[in-house]
């Protein structure tokens, strides 16, 4: 209705989409390249022009379609230049407005000329109006939409017409015939063009809540779809590998593992045995593992690390372990220092900081394998990084990483037709939905328990005008001998966002505790000063720390008691777990200070009711979930794309259980269907699950 007019669209071959117009490019932009692509382009709502309102019938505040004749119409100057129709029905009189108006509109709306407006009808001081209603000459017979009118997600010249048509277009080419047999979908739902079908062109009598909230059965069946697709995906990655081989890591008795244990300053935990004899006996299969270890923040995954790469060396392999950032990957290494060296366990480091002679040094250790333990950062994987016998890659807050750069590190064992086994370890539990989706390829070990002496963190939220009172508890805590952690969102300042930054915090600090060290700690820092600053307060002659996020993971001093978040209501709730996690780790008892800007958002406020009313990481990440979606938990594997569009894990668990069932009876029983089905939906997309 009073759209610019579409430019042509060049006829698909082979079904993809070839163009060259605006709007064509604007396509592009939105992954709009196959006729598949353009058939699952699906409506973010609907306009109902299946019927027509008297004027007087139409109440204030509604959204509603009227028709009638143009009785005046005059470009007023009072505020400001609009165009003013006034149409009339046999029941009364209704005015259209336009603040922005093209020469098109005062030709279309002249005197005597019979209109179909749509718009959200109000009555103001002026009387009954609608403001940028959409409009278009009719006659007096012309006949009413037939079905609901599609309103899609789209891009800057890509007009809604324009779209409507090459959607229209596409799903009539789109081969949808049913590759799946009946057995396999859930009873009650429509085929999938039937699904298609309805809900980019809805009856009038189509429940719009329905619709809206994905509950129609339309809707269930593309999801259904979806989550099979993945599904079958997962299950073909486990079914390929289970016929790769891999190094048999059986260790020996009384070997390093049993020594490295003999001299550990504490005893395992009952949850942290059991997972390492999960990881054991995978080890020493002749398949490689791929095995996601996960544990709340401060569970004790290093130990269970430490305890697989002792296996691997003890059986002549090497084992690298990859952290994503410098920080991370240094608190590893003195900690697996501390326990592997005494035991005669070669060591290299190598980080993106390490150069020149020093980073040759290690490169070759490496490929001699007189480095059986490589610790570092993605400089890991780098061409020239050469191991001599890789068996285990064991890779830490593994969605951090892309799917290319767990690929790379596999790729490193130079032996002809062996894999590495691989150890992913994530201090963000996965909620149980998750692992049933995006992690059904791996064998999942969790560490339930905390180990003893770890003290509850006690979590309070102050408004940002109560600072004071902070920097004197502050001041009270490093009073007692104790150290602190201060944690901004942002280095420098921004003029985007009105926050409190690292700089100005560390100045002001440095000011109100004259007498005492205070540090400060970002990721734009030399490699060499951010070790000397954490050398300092890990030490304990730094009393305060004002840090950025780089300090979420990994870093352990005992001696924190106090950490404060500053705009709090800024960070996700996974991260301000692990950021609370930092602290609780001594004798002493902890507390958090989340101080927030006021007003918080309806996000920021469940967020921060969420991090206050529980500690444990597996309730936080099912409401994370539950927030924001599975995309960060995701991490890499959705590498930009998302690879559930339509399926809500948190609502949709009864389709993704049925689609848990199908998948293997399928991949027995009629592997062409499923085939055909995850290249429908998937097509190169399921390469990232393997990862």
């Amino acid at each position: 209705m009073a759209e610019a007019p579409a430019q042509e669209r060049t006829i698909p071959q082979g079904g993809v989409v070839t163009r060259a117009s605006g709007p064509a490019r604007a396509m592009e932009r939105l992954g709009l390249q196959r006729d598949i692509d353009l058939a699952l382009h699906l409506p973010l709502r609907y306009e109902d022009e299946t019927r027509l309102t008297r004027i007087a019938d139409a109440h204030d505040g509604e959204s509603t379609q009227v028709e009638g004749v143009v009785t005046e119409a005059r470009v007023e100057y009072r505020p400001r230049r609009q165009l003013v129709a006034r149409i009339a029905d046999d029941s009364g009189t209704l005015v259209l407005r336009f603040v922005n108006f093209y020469p098109s509109h005062q030709k279309t709306l002249t005197r005597g000329t019979r209109v179909r407006a749509r718009g959200d009808l109000r009555v103001g001081f002026f009387g009954r109006e609608m403001v940028h209603p959409a409009f278009k000459a009719v006659d007096a017979d012309t006949p009413l939409a037939g079905t609901l009118t599609p309103v899609y997600p789209t891009v800057a010249q890509l007009p809604q017409a324009y779209l409507r048509k090459a959607i229209a277009s596409a799903l009539q080419r789109t081969p949808l015939a049913e590759v799946l047999p009946p057995d396999a979908l859930p009873p009650g739902l429509p085929s999938l063009r039937q699904a298609l079908q309805r809900l980019h062109h809805p009856p009038p009598d189509a429940s719009l809540a329905a619709l809206t909230d994905h509950a129609d059965p339309a809707w269930q069946r593309l999801k259904f779809e979806e989550l099979l697709a993945q599904q079958l995906s997962q299950h073909e990655a486990r079914r390929e590998r289970a016929h790769l081989k891999a190094p048999v890591l059986h260790g020996t008795r009384d070997g390093l593992r049993d020594r490295l244990l003999a001299a550990l300053p504490f005893t395992l935990t009952a949850a942290q045995q059991r997972v390492a004899r999960e990881i054991g006996t995978d080890l020493a299969a002749p398949k490689p593992m791929h095995r996601l270890l996960q544990g709340d923040v401060g569970s004790g995954k290093t130990v269970v690390a430490a305890l697989a790469a002792a296996q691997a060396i003890e059986s002549g392999w090497q084992c690298a372990l990859m952290a994503p950032t410098e920080i991370l990957a240094e608190q590893h290494f003195r900690k697996l220092v501390q326990w592997l060296a005494p035991l005669d366990v070669g060591m290299a480091w190598l980080t993106g900081s390490r150069k020149g002679k020093a980073r040759a040094q290690m490169v070759e250790r490496v490929a001699s394998g007189e480095a059986a333990l490589v610790i570092g950062t993605h400089a890991v994987i780098q061409h020239d990084v050469h191991f001599a016998k890789l068996g285990l890659a064991v890779v830490d807050e593994q969605h951090r990483f892309g799917v290319q750069q767990r690929l790379q590190l596999r790729r490193k064992l130079a032996l002809q037709g062996l894999e590495p086994h691989l150890l992913m370890m994530s201090a963000t539990p996965i909620p149980r939905t998750l692992a049933m989706s995006y992690f059904a390829d791996l064998d999942v070990s969790t560490i339930d328990e905390l180990p003893p002496g770890r003290q509850p963190v006690v979590t309070k939220l102050f408004a940002d005008g109560k600072r004071d009172e902070v920097v004197a508890r502050i001041r009270d805590e490093v009073g007692h001998g104790r150290q602190v952690y201060w944690v901004c969102p942002l280095i420098e300042e921004s003029e985007k966002l009105d926050l409190q930054n690292a700089t100005a915090t560390h100045g002001q600090l440095c000011a109100a505790l004259p007498d005492k060290m205070v540090g400060l700690l970002h990721g734009r820092m030399p490699a060499a000063e951010k070790a000397a600053v954490m050398s300092l307060f890990t030490g304990g002659q730094m009393q305060v720390l004002v840090s950025t996020t780089v300090i979420e993971v990994g870093v352990d001093v005992p001696n924190a008691s106090l950490m404060v978040v500053e705009h709090a209501e800024r960070f996700g709730l996974a991260q301000l777990h692990q950021l609370r996690g930092r602290i609780g780790r001594g004798a002493q008892a902890s507390v958090c200070v989340l101080l927030y800007s006021a007003p918080l958002s309806p996000t920021a406020k469940e967020r921060l009711r969420a991090i206050v009313e529980t500690h444990d990481g597996f309730e936080i990440a099912r409401r994370d979930l539950e927030i924001r979606g599975p995309g960060e938990f995701m991490g890499a594997r959705q590498s930009g794309d998302a690879l559930l569009r339509f399926a809500d894990l948190a609502e949709d668990a009864p389709l993704l259980q049925h689609a848990r069932a199908v998948a293997p009876k399928l991949l027995d029983q009629h592997p062409d269907a499923a085939r055909a089905h995850v290249e429908r939906w998937l097509g190169g997309k399921a390469e990232y699950f393997k990862a």
